[in-house]
């Protein structure tokens, strides 16, 4: 298994000061934000440390990226965008897919060959309706990355946080149940998951039995913790948003036991990526704090990789 960090954490810096920073630190890999230039619709999202556009267009560009990364002994373990393709908002999905798309090619051209995104979800039809746009717009995508020799991997976030994502949340493949119909409607290898057991706290699911099952699915891993609420929710229940009652957190300082997580993973032999995540408010405010969680996440996680 290789440690790693998501450079989204990392927006003040550029792309060669992040692999500096990982570098320093002594992590293996990093996956690499991409989003458009332009600035985030959310919060942890809008980063860009790699131009996919000119990554396609200028091979001096795509060859400084690898060789820099090289130099500092860390590998791209993947490119990171993570959108809404499947938006009510035909402009905005129209976008997402574009852009999406350059990703995958960008992925391509840097010999990274994994993509890490999310499905998409129309947050106002049911689950339904969520499968039929989902197999309207995800076969071209596949498609697309089958011919480019890359890989997609779906994170698991429900993209269910407050009022902006009420009531069906934007990512459908959110849970084993979901996950089993998406992988029986496009069964192509090429498609997996980027799986964070953080978001399966919250919604009180499973997430060491989803490792065996889907073993052969996980491309890549984001180690990112949740502490769950118990005063909150005994007095707002399940039902309310889910910031509501529970806070994401740097590993070590939430609910997910990582001891079994990674012991699982070792069971069926994964030694793909690994990626540190931070979404934690506690360490923001200052790039001290915000170096601070990188240290104190990747310290705690090497007691286990």
């Amino acid at each position: 298994m290789e440690l790693g960090l998501l450079t989204a954490i990392l927006e003040e810096y550029s792309f060669k000061e992040a692999i500096d920073i990982a570098s320093d630190m002594g992590f293996g890999c990093v996956e690499v934000a991409c989003w458009p230039a332009g600035g985030a619709e959310r919060r942890y999202a809008g980063v860009s440390h790699i131009d996919v556009e000119r990554v396609a267009e200028d091979e001096s560009y795509r060859r400084n990226i690898l060789d820099y990364a090289k130099s500092k002994g860390v590998r791209i373990s993947a490119l990171a965008y993570y959108p809404n393709t499947m938006d009510a908002d035909l402009e905005k999905r129209t976008a997402n897919i574009s852009h999406l798309k350059k990703v995958i090619k960008a992925s391509a051209l840097l010999g990274v060959n994994l993509t890490n995104t999310f499905i998409g979800r129309d947050q106002n039809k049911n689950l339904e309706e969520n499968l039929k746009l989902f197999d309207e717009i995800w076969p071209d995508i596949m498609s697309y990355a089958e011919e480019n020799g890359v890989r997609i991997g779906i994170e698991n976030c429900p993209m269910l946080f407050g009022p902006d994502q009420w009531p069906g949340g934007q990512n459908l493949m959110s849970t084993p149940v979901i996950w089993r119909e998406l992988f029986r409607r496009l069964p192509g290898r090429n498609f997996g998951l980027n799986f964070d057991p953080s978001h399966f706290v919250w919604q009180g699911m499973d997430y060491i039995r989803p490792i065996y099952e889907f073993k052969d699915r996980l491309f890549h891993i984001h180690f990112k913790d949740i502490k769950l609420r118990k005063d909150k929710l005994a007095e707002c229940g399940t039902m309310a948003y889910p910031l509501d009652y529970m806070t994401p957190k740097i590993p070590g300082l939430g609910d997910v036991r990582w001891d079994e997580f990674v012991s699982a993973l070792t069971d069926v032999g994964y030694d793909g990526p690994a990626c540190i995540e931070v979404e934690d408010k506690a360490f923001e405010g200052s790039r001290e704090k915000v170096l601070q969680s990188i240290a104190q996440s990747k310290k705690y996680m090497e007691q286990y990789v």
